[in-house]
């Protein structure tokens, strides 16, 4: 197998990286060489905070995420190593207790709000992408995603937008998109952009050695 790739998906909360990521997966389905790392799943641990203080955690903001240990657990899988990947609980707004084993593959596809914010992800992506989608189309989805999967108040998600998701995005993850090989308008809808980029990796995996 030739050097795993790493191919970073980033962009607004709500903008369609997880579809992209799970489209482009499903195309490599029948080889299993494709495997998705959430840069959610890496959200700092709050379980020594009491509650009403983890509830004021922006997770809008980089400082929310521990990304040395998603850089570690990127490089260990680069090596060929297995790891025990974390998992969020974002009903108690923490660290889950459960953590997943993930074996190394050829295509690692890390997606999230941050991915090409931090130098040294950036430094590890052949391939970096951003999911360009309206405001308002990612609102109304963060909306009822938080909702429906993460527990959360209709006042709540919108205080929350108000308040931080919006700053955050302008402050943060737009500006973002300078560092972007690839710009993707509509996330998962746009097909024609997720079948070229299918193609490019399908060149770089089969690429000679």
């Amino acid at each position: 197998m030739n050097k795993p790739i790493v191919i970073g998906i980033a962009g607004g909360s709500a903008s369609g990286k997880t579809s992209i990521a799970r489209r482009i997966q499903e195309t490599f389905a029948d080889r299993k060489s494709v495997l998705i790392i959430r840069q959610d799943d890496y959200y700092k641990d709050q379980a020594s905070k009491p509650m009403e203080e983890r509830i004021k955690t922006n997770y809008d903001h980089p400082f929310a995420f521990d990304n040395d240990l998603l850089i570690e657990h990127i490089h260990a899988l680069l090596n060929g190593q297995t790891i025990r990947k974390p998992t969020y609980d974002f009903v108690h707004h923490t660290r889950s207790d459960i953590t997943e084993t993930v074996n190394p593959a050829d295509v690692i596809i890390l997606e999230g709000l941050f991915v090409l914010e931090d130098a040294k992800l950036r430094e590890l992506e052949a391939i970096k992408i951003f999911v360009d989608t309206a405001a308002d189309i990612r609102f109304i989805r963060r909306l009822l995603r938080d909702v429906n999967e993460r527990g959360r108040s209709l006042d709540s998600v919108v205080n929350q937008y108000v308040d931080t998701v919006r700053v955050m995005h302008e402050q943060f993850i737009e500006p973002t998109k300078r560092y972007a090989d690839i710009i993707i308008p509509e996330g998962g809808s746009n097909t024609v952009a997720i079948d070229l980029l299918c193609t490019k990796i399908n060149s770089i995996i089969h690429q000679p050695l």
